[in-house]
C-alpha cells in the first residue's frame, strides 16, 4: 500500500507550491503561538485557498481553547484537525471534523490503552516529543513493530528524514509519514531539495 505523506509547518506560499508540484498528500499549519512555525489565521487562509482540491489540509492545535479552534474553522477551511496535547476525546469530537490525536511516545507507556481512550479518531500521529510538549524537534524514537490490535491509520512523525524515512517505513509500515524540520533550512522555512528527495525516499522500492 502507497505510504501518504504529510508535510507539517508550513509557512510560507512558495513551499507550500514546491510541495504541491511533488504530489504531497497532506499539508499541516501550526496554529500553536509558542510554536517557532505557528501561522496567523490571515496567512493561513490566503495559502490554504491555492491548495487545489485532494490535498488534505490540516490544523495543529495543542490544548487550544475552544473558541480559538472554531475561529480558525470559521475562517479556514480544513479537511483534518490534529491535537498535541492532554485534550480528552469530547474535545477532539466536538467540532464535527474528522482529527487525528498526537501520541507524545516519551511519555506513553502503553501505545494501545492511549489509543482505546479516543475511539471516534481517524488516525493517531506517534510523535517523538514527551507529554506537554510541542513535536517537530527533530528527534526520533525507538521504531519497532506496532501493536497488532490498533485498527485505525497510524502517522509516523518524529525526527524523519530523506535518509532514514525509509528504514523508518519498512520498520513501521505506517499508513503515513509526517515531516517537518527533516525538510528545512530553518524553523518554518522548506527546502525544495529536502523535500523532494523526501518524497523519492518514501516511495522508493
Amino acid at each position: 500500500m502507497k505510504t501518504r505523506v504529510k508535510f507539517c509547518g508550513m509557512t510560507r506560499m512558495q513551499d507550500v507550491q514546491s510541495a504541491i508540484a511533488l504530489n504531497v498528500d497532506a499539508l499541516g499549519f501550526v496554529f500553536v503561538k509558542s510554536s517557532p512555525r505557528n501561522i496567523d489565521i490571515e496567512t493561513a487562509a490566503k495559502i490554504i485557498d491555492e491548495i487545489p482540491p485532494f490535498i488534505v489540509r490540516v490544523g495543529l492545535f495543542m490544548n487550544a481553547q475552544h473558541s480559538e479552534v472554531e475561529n480558525v474553522l470559521k475562517k479556514i477551511k480544513l479537511n483534518l484537525l490534529q491535537f498535541h496535547g492532554d485534550e480528552e476525546e469530547q474535545f477532539c469530537a466536538q467540532f464535527e471534523v474528522p482529527y487525528l490525536k498526537a501520541i507524545p511516545m516519551a511519555s506513553v507507556s502503553s501505545l494501545s490503552k492511549y489509543c482505546r481512550g479516543y475511539p471516534s479518531a481517524s488516525g493517531f500521529l506517534l510523535d517523538s516529543h514527551a507529554e506537554g510538549e510541542m513535536g517537530g524537534s527533530g528527534k526520533k524514537f525507538a521504531w519497532s513493530k506496532l501493536p497488532e490490535d490498533i485498527e485505525k491509520p497510524i502517522i509516523l512523525a518524529g525526527g524523519l528524514r530523506p535518509d532514514n524515512v525509509a528504514e523508518a517505513i519498512r520498520i513501521v509500515h505506517p499508513y503515513a509519514v509526517d515531516v517537518s524540520s527533516g525538510i528545512e533550512t530553518s524553523k518554518g522555512i522548506k527546502d525544495p531539495a529536502k523535500m523532494e528527495q523526501f518524497i523519492k525516499e518514501v516511495h522508493r522500492d
